[in-house]
């Protein structure tokens, strides 16, 4: 099968760790049949950058190993091009699509994305199958909704990477429950997995008798950052041994330094690291946190129950398919006093680490494999419509 994957979640210049997951399930569909990928990147005049990403793509022929991916561009401005940006994300794509000569088209993200690859995918007679993550479905603007709507009518499979955002699609926008198939992030085992927590420490300068709470992901205010550091502020007085770690990278860094400087909390801002740096992150833990608003399937929870880490998150999206009472505790998004109890809790109690790194076995080549059978499910299905149409106009 030729397998066309369309999607600005990516990684990109500046920018490696991005949309990971997606790289990950990418690697392996390309063991599996031949694959390329077309990410496409607004561009936005200098004087218009949009706040909400701190990176913006620098350079078109950035590579990215085990992948063949091509960075197309389309011209937008923030808020005013949103409702253009489907169709510019569709012109900036056709012509890679009809060079590659796909026979499925597989697009994450739903707006503008996958709705610029179902107008190019409709050109070009092709089978559309898209993948939702998350806060694509979740969406607060009225504008990408509206053009949400159109792209799960035409999807011949919609892709979701839990049982509750397939919930959200059938509620929300009316979605097929039939062409909706569930399949969960994976987790490489061979970086995530248990390790040598002093040597972890040491490796990365932190106490040996610390109480190591980290966070990993974008530094935005929609993953609770704030409510980490009000937190932290709580806590401080009464765990002296306390220390917080944000691995990421996100718009919201500087007011996070701002507030960590003056209110001198025991916080350290690590940065963006790689997949193995990561790893050594959550060995390094007592525990791993992820106060969210939001989310879909966090691969973040994944890996560190794998490292073999307990969790304190919050009840929203697939995060309850993931974390339950015997792998950490979860709490109200948005309160700061039930996230200190949580995490207090959590550093008071003994864990078992081998049964938590047990809970998830799933690897990425079963993700690409499930997402394969989806994609020659949607194929299968628009040839015999073609077989039946065809013998009816005989």
């Amino acid at each position: 099968m030729r397998l066309l994957i369309v999607t600005s979640q990516f990684p990109i210049a500046g920018e490696p760790n991005r949309g990971r997951p997606i790289l990950q399930t990418v690697r392996e569909l390309s063991r599996l049949a031949q694959v390329k990928v077309i990410s496409p990147i607004a561009s936005y005049p200098r004087w218009a950058q949009p706040r909400s990403y701190l990176y913006r793509a620098s350079d078109d022929t950035h590579q990215v190993p085990g992948c063949d991916v091509d960075y197309v561009r389309y011209p937008a401005l923030p808020a005013v091009s949103r409702p253009f940006n489907g169709r510019l994300c569709a012109r900036a794509i056709e012509r890679p699509m009809r060079d590659f000569a796909p026979d499925v088209v597989l697009s994450y993200w739903l707006y503008p994305d996958a709705h610029g690859a179902m107008l190019a995918a409709r050109r070009a007679g092709l089978p559309l199958v898209v993948g939702a993550r998350g806060s694509d479905l979740r969406v607060r603007d009225a504008i990408s909704k509206r053009l949400t709507r159109p792209v799960l009518a035409a999807a011949q499979r919609l892709l979701v990477v839990s049982e509750d955002l397939g919930r959200v699609a059938v509620k929300d926008y009316d979605a097929d429950p039939d062409r909706i198939r569930a399949i969960p992030n994976g987790c490489d085992a061979a970086i995530f997995h248990p390790g040598d927590r002093a040597a972890a420490r040491q490796a990365l300068d932190l106490p040996a008798d610390a109480e190591v709470v980290t966070y990993v992901g974008r530094l935005v205010a929609e993953k609770g950052l704030r409510e980490l550091l009000d937190a932290t502020a709580r806590l401080r007085a009464e765990r002296p041994r306390l220390q917080v770690v944000l691995v990421g990278e996100g718009p919201l860094r500087e007011e996070l330094a701002a507030r960590i400087g003056k209110d001198t909390l025991p916080v350290r801002l690590a940065g963006a690291q790689p997949a193995d740096v990561v790893a050594q992150w959550m060995v390094a833990s007592d525990l791993v946190t992820l106060p969210s608003y939001s989310e879909g399937h966090p691969n973040v929870l994944v890996e560190a129950l794998a490292c073999g880490r307990p969790v304190v998150s919050t009840p929203v999206g697939g995060i309850p398919e993931v974390v339950d009472a015997a792998s950490g505790v979860l709490v109200p998004a948005r309160d700061a006093a039930a996230l200190a109890a949580g995490l207090v809790a959590v550093l008071d109690r003994e864990w078992d680490e081998a049964a938590l790194a047990r809970r998830f076995s799933r690897d990425w080549r079963q993700v690409a494999q499930d997402t394969l059978q989806v994609c020659e499910e949607a194929l299968s299905e628009v040839r015999g419509l073609r077989a039946v149409y065809a013998a009816g106009s005989a």
